[in-house]
């Protein structure tokens, strides 16, 4: 995230303002759990991290839900991991529509953080965040000898979720 900080021209960060913050936590949790040699295979992805910040539940929560997916199919979890990722899992599906109750702790945050205004806020910048690195971490752990290559793919898919600005948008933004 420090290389994308430099590269979108912004000051040295861990967190650039230009990255999705679901996003910059799942790349943080794959680069801390990669070995040397897989660290050095996740710097050609830096530019495709620039411009995927984007305010609402649905960036988040995809990458939630495919974080925490990817996490229980690793087959390795204690019982409170099962647990949470579950959860985590549940309140992704609802907030992309997909399921009527958000389970756990969001049943009484959702609503009542919604009714200030600050419920994607604290969403996106502190529960999916928490969520997706602890599915990250989850995943590298059941990972047996291809660790790296499974958060690389990982990040990738990651990537794939997020819209990426047109030519026509860029070439706009870049002439203002």
């Amino acid at each position: 995230m420090e290389l994308v900080s430099r590269l979108a021209r912004e000051p040295w960060t861990d967190r650039p303002a230009c990255v999705h913050p679901v996003l910059s936590a799942v790349a943080r949790a794959a680069h801390d759990h990669s070995s040397s040699a897989g660290r050095r295979h996740l710097l050609p992805l830096a530019p495709r991290f620039i411009n995927t910040s984007r305010v609402g539940f649905e960036a988040s929560a995809r990458l939630v839900a495919l974080c925490v997916s990817t996490a229980l199919a690793s087959g390795e979890l204690t019982g409170d991991e099962r647990r949470r990722m579950a959860r985590a899992h549940r309140t992704a599906l609802h907030l992309l529509g997909t399921e009527e109750d958000p389970g756990g702790a969001a049943r009484w945050w959702l609503p009542a953080l919604g009714r200030l205004g600050w419920s994607e806020p604290f969403y996106r910048t502190f529960v999916a965040t928490e969520q997706a690195a602890e599915a990250v971490a989850v995943t590298a752990r059941s990972a047996s000898g291809d660790r790296d290559v499974r958060l690389r793919s990982l990040l990738k898919l990651c990537l794939a979720t997020q819209p990426r600005p047109s030519c026509s948008t860029s070439a706009q933004n870049s002439g203002s």
